[in-house]
């Protein structure tokens, strides 16, 4: 293997541990719950999701497993605050 690559690799393990220089400001996701496939976004700052949960409660199961899974690189005033 060609030791650049090498190099890139182990660069990309580094930083993949370094959550921190990351700071996510877009996403699409296609989220599989347990009854429908939706849509969850995040544009900026704001979530959107197309449950029927989220359009009356403006959160959702869906974007609060999304907050857990980018912990450290959203931006603080697109977490919804959590108390579980």
């Amino acid at each position: 293997m060609n030791s650049s690559l090498i190099g890139k690799i182990e660069k990309a393990k580094r930083y993949a541990q370094e959550r921190g220089r990351m700071h996510i400001r877009g996403l699409k996701v296609d989220f599989d719950g347990e009854n429908d496939r939706h849509e969850v976004s995040l544009d900026q700052e704001s979530w959107r999701c197309s449950c029927d949960f989220f359009a009356g409660w403006g959160a959702c199961a869906h974007t609060m497993a999304l907050e857990r899974i980018l912990e450290g690189m959203l931006p603080r005033s697109a977490l919804i605050q959590q108390t579980a």
